[in-house]
């Protein structure tokens, strides 16, 4: 009979191996990674978080919102799972610090270049003011809105709690500006229900050397000196005090620029009636407007007429009669 022997091999793996084994199949983490995370623990001032690493991650209660948060249960509940940011490598206790904030605040830029790009009309609260002009949030971002770009009579301080329409005017995420414009709004709003060629009665908001400025129901229009009268004006101070209530027709929509041009010496009889016999200029405005307008109406069509077009055309009917 023959005697068979079982061989037995000793592997002889030892923890050390072991943990080298786990080693391999842990995950490495880097500041800016985005990962899933689940709420283990609340804490008064933070929390704990599971994002699978040896040691539980933490994210302090400055860094869960764009917002202002007072109580962590605001922002996260127990057992929640969602993204968070790795703000921090490992501390020396091999812990990892995270942010939910950072994710919403690279989110709110790419909303805000959006809308920017949509040239969409937005609504903020103002929170607050300063000397160069208001401070709103969109999207949870700071925006500022130039002291310039207020259209209001309110005083600037007053403007606090108020919600303003707004058109954005620099979206600069690198350089963190965002700069917003209430009159650039206002401006679009009212344009939407203007038109070239229309009279409209306003008063005079402000005066330079340059012109005069026309508040049209909220919105200001520009009357430039060179389009006051056909006679030669100095100064727009020689025909024009601030508050006077003025008849003027607008010759030019910006939207794009905000800006609104006006016209009173399309509205002259006879050149220097503004200067000479306002009354009479307000008093005919409508028909010299209509005139103005029937200009405008003939020159589109003598452009938009295809003349060339039209004449190929004869040509080819006149070649098949043939």
């Amino acid at each position: 009979m023959v005697s068979q022997k079982t061989t037995t091999t000793d592997i002889g793996f030892t923890h050390e191996d072991f943990a080298a084994l786990l080693d391999q199949y842990d995950y490495h983490f880097s500041p800016g990674d985005i990962v899933a995370g689940t709420v283990f623990s609340l804490e008064p001032r933070g929390a704990l978080i599971d994002i699978g690493a040896k040691t539980a991650a933490y994210i302090p209660i400055q860094e869960m919102s764009i917002n202002r948060v007072d109580n962590p249960d605001e922002v996260l509940q127990s057992n929640e799972t969602r993204e968070f940011f790795i703000l921090t490598d490992e501390n020396e206790d091999g812990q990892l610090t995270l942010s939910i904030r950072r994710i919403e605040y690279m989110r709110a830029w790419e909303r805000v270049r959006q809308l920017q790009t949509e040239d969409a009309t937005v609504r903020s609260l103002v929170f607050a003011t300063n000397r160069g002009g208001a401070l709103v949030r969109i999207e949870g971002l700071r925006g500022f809105i130039p002291g310039s770009h207020i259209s209001t009579r309110k005083p600037k301080e007053d403007l606090v709690g108020e919600e303003l329409p707004l058109k954005f005017l620099e979206v600069d995420e690198d350089r963190n500006r965002l700069v917003l414009s209430h009159r650039r709004a206002l401006v679009e709003r009212k344009m939407n229900r203007l038109e070239v060629g229309e009279v409209v009665i306003g008063s005079v908001r402000g005066i330079k050397p340059y012109g005069a400025f026309i508040d049209i129901g909220g919105v200001s229009g520009l009357l430039h000196i060179s389009e006051i009268s056909h006679d030669h004006i100095d100064t727009p101070h020689s025909v024009f005090n601030v508050n006077d209530e003025v008849k003027v027709m607008i010759i030019d929509l910006d939207a794009e620029r905000g800006r609104i041009s006006l016209s009173t010496k399309q509205l002259e009889p006879e050149p220097g009636d503004m200067i000479n016999n306002r009354d009479l200029v307000y008093e005919k405005a409508e028909e010299m407007a209509e005139k103005y307008r029937e200009k405008m109406r003939a020159a589109q069509q003598e452009s938009n007429e295809p003349e060339e077009i039209v004449e190929v055309e004869e040509e080819m009917v006149s070649a098949i009669e043939e």
